[in-house]
């Protein structure tokens, strides 16, 4: 209680120029935040010697900065000390700290030991390009929820640990008990939504930080503190979620050399859902700058507004900490897919959409109706000719969009079809197990379909003709030479599903066949579920796919390939073929070609080749 009112008459003392502040020297922390105090500098606060930690955020002050104050002194560790600024003092229009004119503003600020005094001012927008240059030098220390993520609530995150874990039954254990997480809060909240996420779950599968979390994280980002971010040399990333949700985002995205983060406990090789203590040996400066280098590198910290724990923990690493409030939060702009330090070309996880408390009560309320209309889907898909089940379909949710450019002729150059009838092969991008499916609709004929990645339930289920591919080219390609005599085929020379606007390597295979090629175009759009899936079960697809209020595909049929771009008529060599139809594919769709191919995207996703298994 002594605390409080201590505070209290400071907050008195600055509205009366004439008091005394002797008596709270031996003061070490002083929040002064959000008061819009509109005067000057009060230089009775250089009275208190034991000022560790003060924060004047959100203020009007003006005048010199006393230099027993702004140096921070704290007895024979000087570089335990931090000066606490907003975080728009990094950015382009706040006010930040600055020295005499006779030197560089920026390089004073940094450098304590030759300060005389301090005032406050505006700068322009060319100080984030000043700040480019000089924080390429900087070590930064920051608070990854409260610098980079726009929202802080981290339910969805939690949300997303427990559904891809354990699916509905704990995602919904997780929701029902989330508003008494919120009312208890701050660390025993936490502990709560680790505990209901992660007990009980096997260490090897514990991959969502690497294969689910970072494209939510990417949605998150402000653009504003992810620049000041950006800018600085070498990064330390501290954070409240368990290691595993945010190491494989921090390194792979932001670049952070060190993250400070809690592991989780494992028994047995299964985790029991509580938290070790927070190890900060790794802080170590030779830790951090890499031997050989030297140790006198200016060093930052960024921290939430509310974070103190944080923000003992940086002071006690930065000479400044920079602090951003939600306020200020709430005004910073979506982080724009162009300024992502790499493509988001993989990811895994079945929810379509940020599961924030509301959204995931819609989800909730929805799936009762949503498995009833499931099954009228696929009663409606199993059982009814094209023409009937089209619009009953589209009648449930369903939307399904089809164009067809202009065909050349269906006959072949030479006229070798009339000695030898083929059937035509239809190429197309895979996005889920339903695309030959869907060709069929969109081609209104009978086809068969080869395919790697397919579920014996599947297999039995599906309404066309499915034949499983050995991986082994020249058994594949008689077989596909086979079925291709016996009439028309679709394949997906992809070899695996891709969610984002990409392409991957399109195998040559198909290229060798026949001269009789239509590429395909394929998007899908899903707003509740994904239909696909790199670690689940894959009989599971098609299911989670109609469960979606209204799933929407878009087939284009695309102009056959003229004869001299084959192999039997043009003489191009099967990648060349290949390569080709990926382009006009990705023209038609206006997704990025890329040399990925289906080991790539298992090995990120779920650490093997991608193989699977027979019991999926």
């Amino acid at each position: 209680m002594a605390t409080y009112r201590a505070l209290l008459s400071l907050k008195s003392s600055l509205d009366d120029p004439d008091s005394r502040l002797s008596a709270l020297s031996a003061l070490r922390l002083l929040n002064l935040s959000n008061n819009v105090f509109n005067r000057m500098f009060p230089p009775e606060l250089s009275n208190l010697t034991n000022l560790r930690v003060l924060d004047l955020y959100n203020n009007n002050l003006t005048g010199v900065l006393p230099v027993s104050v702004a140096t921070f002194h704290c007895g024979s560790q000087p570089n335990m000390s931090a000066k606490l600024f907003s975080l728009e003092a990094l950015s382009s229009s706040f006010k930040v700290l600055s020295k005499p004119k006779s030197t560089s503003s920026l390089q004073y600020k940094f450098s304590k030991s030759h300060a005389t005094h301090f005032k406050f001012q505006k700068y322009n927008s060319s100080l984030a390009y000043q700040l480019g240059e000089l924080m390429s030098n900087t070590v930064l220390f920051f608070q990854f929820e409260g610098t980079l993520l726009k929202s802080s609530s981290l339910f969805p995150y939690f949300m997303l640990v427990a559904f891809e874990a354990s699916g509905f039954l704990r995602a919904l254990t997780l929701f029902l008990l989330y508003p008494f997480v919120w009312l208890v809060g701050g660390e025993l909240g936490l502990n709560i939504m680790v505990f209901i996420c992660f007990f009980g779950i096997r260490k090897e599968k514990m991959r969502i930080g690497n294969s689910v979390l970072p494209k939510f994280f990417l949605e998150d980002v402000g653009s504003e503190g992810f620049d000041v971010v950006m800018k600085c040399g070498k990064k330390v990333g501290v954070s409240d979620l368990p290691r595993v949700m945010v190491e494989g985002f921090l390194k792979d995205y932001v670049g952070v050399d060190i993250v400070v983060a809690r592991e989780l406990r494992v028994v047995g090789g299964y985790c029991v859902g509580l938290m070790e203590e927070m190890n900060t040996e790794c802080l170590e400066s030779s830790q951090i700058l890499g031997d050989g280098k030297p140790s006198n590198s200016q060093t930052i910290g960024i921290c939430c507004h509310n974070k103190f724990l944080h923000q003992q923990l940086l002071s006690q690493n930065c000479k400044n900490v920079f602090l951003v409030s939600e306020a200020e939060k709430r005004n910073w702009k979506s982080l724009p897919r162009e300024k992502y330090p790499k493509p988001l070309i993989f990811h895994d996880g079945r929810l379509a959409f940020r599961p924030t408390p509301i959204a995931t009560l819609a989800m909730f309320m929805w799936l009762p109706v949503g498995f009833c209309i499931y099954f009228i889907r696929f009663i409606v898909g199993m059982f009814l000719p094209h023409c009937l089940c089209n619009p009953i379909l589209a009648f449930t949710g369903t939307i399904t969009t089809v164009s067809v450019q202009p065909s050349s002729s269906n006959t072949s150059a030479n006229g070798e079809d009339q000695v030898k009838p083929r059937g035509r092969l239809y190429v197309c991008n895979h996005r889920t197990l339903l695309d030959p499916l869907y060709v069929q609709v969109a081609t209104d004929k009978s086809l068969t379909t080869v395919t790697y990645s397919l579920s014996k339930i599947n297999e039995i289920i599906a309404p066309m003709k499915t034949i499983r591919l050995t991986r082994d080219r020249e058994k594949d390609r008689n077989q596909m030479d086979k079925l291709l005599s016996q009439g028309d085929l679709v394949v997906c020379p992809e070899g695996t599903t891709c969610r984002e606007p990409f392409l991957l390597r399109f195998s040559p295979l198909f290229a060798e066949l026949t001269d009789d090629i239509v590429p395909v175009a394929i998007d899908v759009q899903a707003d509740m579920f994904y239909g696909t899936t790199a670690s689940g079960f894959k009989f599971l697809d098609p299911i989670f796919h109609f469960l979606n209020p209204n799933p929407v595909y878009t087939i284009r049929i695309l102009e056959k390939l003229q004869p001299s771009d084959t192999c039997m008529f043009g003489g191009k060599s099967r990648f060349e073929v290949a390569n080709l139809v990926q382009n006009e594919i990705g023209k038609a769709l206006g997704f990025k070609c890329t040399s990925l191919t289906r080991k790539d995207k298992y090995m990120i996703l779920a650490g093997n080749d991608g193989i699977m298994k027979e019991s999926r």
